[in-house]
């Protein structure tokens, strides 16, 4: 049986080393003009939060839209007639599938079936686009040039920013702009002018509202910022907000929620693996960590992922350990990954893996906090209710 103890964690990525100089998103200039609040993020001085504050932030994106700059992750072009197969080698996910203007969630794997990094894949025309996460950036770049090396052309896109626009208004807002944007659907993704730029855009994002991320050229990013801040309903938001709107919507941060000492099927993202790539399937198997990933599909796992309902005010946090029961002699049996207030919820939520016979909705459970055992309950995920634009 696998250990249910945290395990130790990869090396932190996403706080800078303070004796490295940070970088700057080309909308740098413009979070300190709007008063952000900015810190050290995976290498970059990025705003966590701006004046109105991160609970405004988080309200605001529910009722209209918000404005991201996410310009630090990783944006990969991958060229060439063999690409689709080539990097399937690297990922359960069906690549040779995916329709022209279409976006699919994917995952790195290790030889253990550990997840390296989650990641979006978008096939536009004869070429894949690839979004990857900022503190997995440079290594997740390696792993492609090195595994597809012979078998596709990998060019790193440092020249583009990315940025997100998420709310049920959202929509209408870029719609302004880009007419066209409104008939998209839901992981849909499509080349478009926007503000006299060059874009690509796709109809997702990582707050559970409907949405869309705009790859954007370097020197025309802070023109299209400033052109969708303009509108109305569209405010800037920061890191802060973008983290509790993403775990109310029940999504995993990598290097918290998933890494690699969690496979996918612990982590109750085996949604994720396609049919085409599963034991039976067309293409089964070829990609790092198959055998481990099959065997637990099949058996089982020892712990999963779960979303967890406080039923006391106060927040918990990642790290705080599980307990079966209050009382001292109670048995560790978890650990919470991401955990804290529910502003839209109307609770404090969190996630994180407890054994698999205490997986169940409805299963009551003790986070240790400062000494106390509060009470929580295993919950479904997403815990608000997500609006993603479908036909």
């Amino acid at each position: 049986m696998a250990s249910l103890e945290p395990r130790p964690k990869p090396k932190e990525t996403e706080m800078s080393d303070s004796a490295a100089p940070l970088a700057r998103t080309p909308l740098y200039g413009l979070h300190v003009e709007l008063g952000a609040r900015m810190v050290p993020f995976a290498g970059y001085e990025m705003p966590v939060q701006y004046p109105t504050g991160v609970l405004k932030e988080h309200l605001h994106t529910r009722a209209q839209a918000g404005l991201f700059d996410v310009s630090h992750m990783g944006q990969v072009k991958l060229s060439g007639a063999g690409a689709d197969a080539a990097f399937e080698t690297l990922t359960p996910v069906d690549i040779l599938g995916l329709p022209s203007g279409q976006q699919r969630y994917a995952l790195f794997t290790n030889d253990a079936g550990g997840v390296l990094d989650d990641l979006m894949v978008a096939r536009l025309g004869d070429e894949l686009f690839v979004v990857v996460n900022a503190a997995c950036k440079a290594p997740d770049i390696a792993l492609m040039q090195n595994g597809l090396a012979g078998k596709c052309a990998v060019q790193p896109m440092p020249e583009r920013a990315l940025l997100a626009l998420q709310g049920p208004q959202a929509a209408s807002a870029l719609a302004r702009l880009a007419p066209a944007v409104a008939d998209m659907t839901f992981m849909q993704v499509a080349r478009v002018r926007i503000a006299g730029a060059d874009c690509i855009v796709s109809r997702s994002g990582y707050t559970g509202e409907d949405g869309y991320e705009i790859s954007v050229p370097a020197d025309a990013a802070e023109a299209l910022a400033r052109a969708l801040l303009a509108q109305p309903d569209v405010a800037p938001i920061g890191l802060g907000a973008r983290d509790s709107l993403r775990l109310e919507a029940g999504l995993c941060l990598y290097g918290h929620d998933i890494d690699t000492t969690t496979t996918p099927v612990e982590a109750s993202l085996a949604w994720a693996l396609s049919k085409a790539r599963r034991a039976g399937g067309a293409r089964a198997g070829g990609y790092p960590g198959a055998a481990v990933i099959e065997r637990q599909l099949a058996g089982g796992v020892a712990r999963k992922r779960v979303g967890l309902r406080g039923l006391d005010r106060a927040p918990v946090r990642e790290g705080a350990a599980l307990f079966d029961g209050a009382e001292a002699g109670a048995r560790r049996i978890g650990h919470v990954t991401s955990g804290g207030p529910g502003p839209t919820f109307g609770a404090p939520v969190a996630m994180g893996y407890v054994e698999t016979p205490l997986a169940g909705v409805g299963t009551r459970l003790f986070a240790e906090v400062r000494g106390r055992r509060l009470p929580m309950e295993v919950c479904k995920t997403p815990f608000v209710p997500q609006r993603y634009h479908r036909r």
